[in-house]
């Protein structure tokens, strides 16, 4: 009798042996050998090892780490039967369905389309059986796993296991998940910072204002705002990077009952000096730091409340402010050659802010009380104002007559969020300039995109090239064109910054060599070898 005639052999026995298949152990201890033989041999022991899994306690171990070497195969249709066969060996079986979990959530780093969707399917087969055990398997491997794992598992949590609906994730598994991925903060990057940020928003965190004060204050102490008493800070890529990723992550949840306070101060303190402003902008790595900084500021700025050392923290706005409105040229002859040039998107932040606070402390304005300051600022207003109105006008020329269909074209949404920006500038010129300054206006942020929601917005900033849409010669780009791809996204997305290079060198690539799924969240195989700069 050949290998495949006695596989099929001990099949029929053990199917057939009814209330006395514990004695059978040899012909299941023959199967579990068959992983190690053919082709076929290793499909028909797959999927026979699950059937009888549950009869032999005694060698359930010894099952699982055959079912796990057939997923580790060279053989790709021997590793789809093996994982679409793993969910057999967790039928009643939560500390089997653990192990899995672990393992399945290690296989999320597969590049073959095929096999990780099967890794998929039986992932939520898993969860369908044992909810509470198969999730305590991906938290296992986000505890043990390397980066790359630990994000494929934060993104399978936000993209499918939250969509399963209620009668998967009841009350008592999403307070589990809630309580995991809070521990889980602890120790993250910063893109894990931000898919933990976005589980926890599609939890009912999301939809409470309980909820949205809990995820601030997640966000304040991964920003470690309640620790920043010192008078001066680090300017390095860490510090400021940190900041604007859990700013960026709690403006959506600041509100009129939940205040940005704590996190404008910061700004105002720590980063608006303009000492340490001028060196974000050269110890800092990132592209356009400066102006991502501003533009989380200006969208929090609006729920702060009342600022103690008002009159310190406004200056420290309008020190900045000064930065990107310029004096006017000394003669007429100099600005026929030389049209003004201006960082709108800059400007338009700082307006706001000033504008903003100005109105919650009308009486703190400093430079207003010095006469030549004052006289110094409105000569800059009404310089800024020169050109912003010029490029106003070139880009309604360009926008004039278009079609609703051409008005949808990347070109044309640009300069229309460039059109914005600068009516925005013009608004807030108008009343800043009056004597003393007026705050009757209120303006949306050009990039802001305001939802339907009365728990808050959600934000796409725009950014724009330095042509813009009239091929006017205002600088207004957040980043250089002639460094910038042409396919460059131009919705803004709080990107990772340094920690965005620091992904284990595996990632992606089929690496048979896997940690083995065990309680506790050991194992050989040591996927998660080195620790990363996190929070």
């Amino acid at each position: 009798m050949d290998n495949i005639e006695r596989l099929y052999k001990c099949y029929e026995i053990l199917s057939e042996a009814g209330d006395k298949i514990t004695e059978h152990v040899a012909e299941y201890k023959e199967i579990l050998q068959a992983v190690k033989g053919t082709s076929k041999e290793k499909r028909l022991a797959s999927q026979f090892i699950g059937n009888f899994f549950k009869h032999f306690p005694e060698l359930s171990d010894t099952a699982i780490d055959a079912q796990f070497d057939l997923c580790e195969d060279d053989d790709t249709q021997i590793r789809r039967q093996a994982i679409k066969d793993l969910p057999k060996l967790c039928q009643g079986n939560a500390e089997a369905t653990v192990r899995v979990g672990d393992t399945l959530a290690q296989l999320l780093i597969l590049d073959d389309a095929t096999e990780l969707q099967q890794v998929n399917n039986s992932l939520l087969s898993i969860i369908k059986l044992d909810t509470k055990s198969a999730i305590a398997g991906l938290f296992q491997q986000i505890t043990t796993g390397d980066e790359p794992t630990r994000e494929r598992c934060f993104k399978f949590i936000a993209t499918k296991l939250l969509t399963m609906g209620p009668t998967v994730i009841t009350k008592e598994i999403e307070d589990y998940i809630v309580e995991e991925i809070k521990k889980a903060l602890q120790d993250v990057t910063a893109d894990e910072f931000h898919l933990c940020m976005t589980i926890l928003g599609s939890t009912k965190l999301g939809n409470t204002i309980t909820g949205h004060a809990e995820l601030v204050k997640l966000a304040t102490e991964q920003a470690e705002l309640n620790t920043a008493d010192t008078d001066a800070i680090a300017v390095d890529d860490e510090v400021v990077e940190r900041f604007i990723q859990c700013a960026t992550a709690a403006a959506p949840y600041f509100s009129k009952t939940i205040k940005s306070t704590q996190f404008v101060a910061y700004v105002c303190d720590k980063l608006l000096p303009i000492n340490t402003w001028n060196l974000i902008a050269t110890a800092v790595s990132q592209d356009q730091i400066q102006l991502r900084l501003l533009k989380v500021f200006a969208e929090m700025i609006t729920n702060t409340d009342k600022l103690e050392n008002a009159n310190e923290r406004i200056n420290a706005v309008y020190n900045v402010l000064l930065e990107y409105m310029p004096l006017p040229k000394l003669s007429d002859e100099d600005t026929v050659d030389t049209p003004p040039s201006f960082q709108f998107s800059h400007a338009e932040c700082l307006l706001y802010a000033l504008h903003t606070l100005g109105k919650k402390h009308p009486g703190n304005l400093m430079f207003v009380e010095d006469a030549e300051k004052l006289k110094d600022f409105r000569a800059r207003l009404q310089y800024l104002a020169r050109g912003t109105q010029g490029y106003i006008k070139k880009l309604e020329e360009a926008l004039k007559g278009k079609s609703a269909e051409e008005l949808k074209t990347e070109e044309n949404q640009l300069k229309q969020t460039a059109l914005k920006t600068t009516s925005n500038i013009n608004i807030l010129i108008r009343d800043l300039f009056h004597s003393p300054p007026i705050f009757k206006h209120d303006i949306v942020l050009s990039w802001v995109v305001p939802k339907n929601s009365k728990l808050g917005k959600r934000h796409a900033p725009i950014t724009f090239g330095d042509k813009g849409a009239a091929n006017g010669n205002q600088e207004h780009e957040v980043q250089d064109k002639k460094s910038r791809p042409s396919n460059e996204q131009k919705f803004y997305s709080p990107p990772s910054g340094k920690y965005s290079g620091k992904v284990n060198s595996n990632y992606g690539n089929n690496n048979r060599a896997r940690q083995r799924g065990g309680g506790g969240g050991g194992g050989g195989g040591g996927f998660r070898n080195r620790r990363y700069n996190r929070y």
